[in-house]
């Protein structure tokens, strides 16, 4: 399927990665190394909607002013994930399954919540569809482990429906304090 979609969205790959291109003066990819099955590290890929401007001191902005506006279109639409076909076409990644987070949460998760490794992380999950960014950071990993304890053919299937539809709605993509999702502190 993963190959199918790449096909099919071929057009609109090339003409985002080289629009993000011009945009970024560069580079159209944000690479970034995520934990998946078994806690295995792998590249995930997505086009990069933000720039690299820091402040005075070197640290990046805050997200709000790196975004740029194509950047925040491609977000809302969520084609900034498109890319990540490329990382389930390897095999390190799912079209659905429990959404690849950040290897510094790694030592922050408790056993139940460790448990969305035991398989491969997805481009979308049932978090993803059950509020996406706009839920707390438990609900998403209780949500993670009811996916992981319902796993079956006709469930992805619904998923990906589901996912379809709230792209189209424009749904959860921002949380209420943060354009991307607020950092999880293990609590």
């Amino acid at each position: 399927m993963a190959f199918i979609g790449l096909i099919f969205l071929s057009p609109l790959f090339l003409l985002m990665t080289t629009a993000l291109f011009l945009v970024n003066r560069g580079n159209p990819f944000f690479v970034q190394r995520r934990p998946g099955r078994n806690k295995k590290i792998f590249h995930l890929i997505k086009y990069k909607t933000m720039t690299d401007k820091r402040a005075d001191d070197g640290s990046l902005l805050p997200d709000e002013e790196r975004i740029t506006s194509l950047g925040n279109l491609i977000r809302k639409s969520s084609l900034d994930e498109i890319p990540q076909l490329l990382n389930v076409l390897v095999g390190h990644m799912s079209l659905v399954g429990p959404r690849p987070l950040l290897v510094e949460y790694l030592p922050l998760y408790n056993a139940e919540q460790a448990r969305r490794h035991d398989v491969r992380p997805g481009i979308t999950g049932w978090a993803q569809v059950n509020g996406r960014n706009e839920v707390s950071w438990r609900a998403k990993f209780e949500m993670d482990v009811w996916y992981l304890n319902h796993v079956c053919f006709l469930l992805d299937l619904k998923i990906l429906w589901l996912t379809t539809k709230k792209v189209f709605l424009r749904e959860g993509i921002s949380s209420q304090t943060s354009i991307s999702m607020d950092k999880f502190t293990g609590k």
